[in-house]
């Protein structure tokens, strides 16, 4: 399989469904949604964008199965799995307040093979694919080499339904504010990753995320030269509901933070 021209066919497709989305965006006055759970939404166009992606991915490539977040058609990753948020940053949609994204990552069981990520109010596109570099529209993109927690840019995101590590949370967010240059909550983990792998941020943590939220910008990330794991430092972020990704030179001491708060 030539994943480099896959990865192409898979931008075009990717960044049709961004362009309905910005649409909608901004010719509807009001963005209607329905709650699925507390404080998580979905609307028309995520329903929509989820149907076009799997119309168009499966005419790419036949056979396919597809893990995704409104449909959820598989819990199992097979030979060729496609991951998809079909619109990550649903309550910023609504909202009409960047960033949103959507995600589509293709993997063989537990490796990646292509990542794409497409952040709809900048038109930027991120893609990489097995043995590729890593790209935003076109030109390549690496991670930050910021070599000091107090000079780093620290990006994360809240869970939507679990409190009962609010503390701990609230700990961990207090000691970047004090030792790092900045903390942002920017509302879309597939942005915030795509984000990392192209230096706008230093590193990235966040804990309860799905699949479809990480499964491309994982593979970003690692492709662009940085590191991701779980909180313990494991490979167990994709399933696991917990990740840390960052460049390599602030890593260590960025998952020494998570391992001491989150140890339980």
């Amino acid at each position: 399989m030539n994943y480099e021209n896959l990865c192409y066919k898979i931008c075009e497709v990717v960044t049709e469904a961004g362009e309905y989305a910005l649409e909608q965006w901004e010719k509807n006055p009001e963005i209607t949604s329905e709650e699925k759970s507390i404080h998580n939404y979905v609307t028309k166009v995520d329903i929509y964008c989820e149907k076009y992606l799997i119309e168009k991915l499966s005419k790419l490539l036949p056979g396919a199965s597809f893990l995704t977040e409104e449909i959820n058609s598989t819990n199992t990753l097979t030979d060729k799995t496609f991951i998809i948020d079909p619109l990550d940053g649903t309550t910023n949609y609504i909202h009409k307040l960047p960033p949103v994204a959507i995600s589509v990552a293709l993997y063989n069981y537990h490796e990646p093979l292509i990542g794409v990520i497409y952040e709809i109010s900048r038109k930027e596109c991120y893609y990489t694919w097995k043995n590729g570099d890593a790209y935003l529209n076109k030109k390549k993109i690496r991670v930050s080499n910021i070599k000091s927690l107090d000079k780093s840019l620290i990006i994360t995101g809240f869970p939507l339904h679990d409190i009962t590590i609010l503390n701990k949370i609230l700990d961990v967010i207090g000691h970047f504010f004090k030792y790092s240059s900045g903390v942002r909550r920017l509302g879309s983990a597939a942005t915030d990753l795509a984000y990392i792998a192209s230096g706008k941020g230093d590193a990235f943590y966040e804990h309860n995320l799905n699949p479809w939220d990480v499964a491309a910008g994982a593979f970003l990330v690692k492709q662009a030269g940085g590191v991701v794991s779980d909180f313990s430092g494991g490979e167990n972020y994709l399933f696991g509901k917990e990740i840390v990704a960052s460049n390599p030179y602030i890593y260590n001491e960025i998952l020494a933070i998570m391992k001491r708060h989150f140890k339980n």
